[in-house]
C-alpha cells in the first residue's frame, strides 16, 4: 500500500478479498482463539493484564501440578474465569460462522476457547482442543458430570465442587497445563486441516502449540489462508488475506458481503 494509500480503502479491498474466498470455499476449517471470546466479557486466560494473572503465574496455577497438590490456590484462581463463562453470551464474531455455513460451505471449528459459545451461538461442527467448561469429572470415581448442576453453587460461595456420589474433587473437563491435548479431538482437527480448502484463524496469535501448526497442515495442501487477529502471526507472510483488526467487527462484514453480495 503506498503512503497515500487509505487504510479504510485497503481494509474494504481486503474483506472483498476474504469474501470472495468463503464464496468459493466448499470446506472451512475455522480456527478460533481468545480474541474470538474477549468481546462476550471473558479475558484471554493465557496473557498477561488480563486481570486473571495479577497475583499468580499462569504457568503455575493453571497447571495439572497445582490442581492436584493445591487444589484450594486453582479454584481460587479459577472462581471469577468460571463466573465470565457462565454469564456469557455469544457475540457477532460467533454468529457470523454460523451465518456463512450453508448446504455448499461445511464450516468446522477448530476452537482454543473452553466456553462453549460457538455451540451456544449454533455451529454444528465444532472441535474443541482445550476442552470446555460444560462437563466436569471426578478424580476418585472419574464420573463425568454437567457443570451447570454445581457451577453456580461454586461461583457463589467459593468451595471446591465435590463428586455426589463419591465427595471426590470435580476437575473441569479443561486442558491445563501440563496436560496432553484429547487424542481424538487432535485427530479430528488434523483430518480437517488437511482436507480443508480454506483455512480461517479468527483471534488467536498461533503462539500455542502443537494447535499453532495446523494451519501449516492446511496450507501444505493447497489451501487459502485468511487471518483476523489484532496482533501479527508467524503465518501472516504466507497468508491470502490478512486483517489485524477486531474480529468481532471483521467477521460480520466478512459474512455480511459473502451474504448479500
Amino acid at each position: 500500500m503506498s503512503e497515500s494509500a487509505s487504510p479504510v480503502l485497503a481494509d474494504g479491498a481486503a474483506i472483498e478479498d476474504a469474501a470472495e474466498l468463503f464464496r468459493k470455499a466448499r470446506r472451512v476449517v475455522a480456527l478460533t482463539g481468545a480474541g474470538v471470546s474477549t468481546p462476550s466479557g471473558i479475558p484471554d486466560f493465557r496473557s498477561e493484564g488480563s486481570g486473571l494473572w495479577s497475583r499468580d503465574e499462569p504457568m503455575e496455577v493453571a497447571s495439572l501440578n497445582t490442581f492436584r497438590t493445591f487444589p484450594d490456590r486453582f479454584f481460587h484462581w479459577f472462581r471469577p474465569l468460571a463466573s465470565q463463562i457462565f454469564n456469557a453470551e455469544p457475540n457477532a464474531a460467533h454468529k457470523a460462522l454460523v451465518e456463512l455455513e450453508s448446504p455448499q460451505r461445511e464450516i468446522t471449528v477448530v476452537t482454543q476457547n473452553i466456553d462453549v459459545l460457538h455451540q451456544k451461538a449454533g455451529s454444528r461442527k465444532v472441535v474443541e482442543m482445550h476442552g470446555s467448561l460444560k462437563t466436569s469429572s471426578c478424580t476418585q470415581c472419574f464420573q463425568k458430570l454437567e457443570s451447570r448442576f454445581f457451577l453456580q453453587k461454586f461461583i457463589e460461595d467459593g468451595k471446591i465442587p465435590t463428586c455426589p456420589s463419591c465427595n471426590g474433587i470435580l476437575k473441569p473437563d479443561v486442558i491445563l497445563f501440563g496436560e496432553q491435548l484429547p487424542h481424538m479431538a487432535w485427530q479430528d482437527a488434523q483430518r480437517a486441516a488437511r482436507h480443508c480448502d480454506l483455512m480461517l484463524v479468527a483471534g488467536s496469535s498461533l503462539e500455542v502449540l502443537p494447535v499453532a501448526g495446523l494451519p501449516m497442515q492446511a496450507l501444505d495442501r493447497g489451501a487459502h489462508l485468511i487471518i483476523i487477529n489484532n496482533t501479527p502471526t508467524y503465518l501472516n507472510v504466507r497468508a491470502d488475506v490478512v486483517l489485524m483488526k477486531d474480529v468481532s467487527t471483521t467477521l460480520p462484514e466478512i459474512a455480511k458481503r459473502v451474504i448479500h453480495g
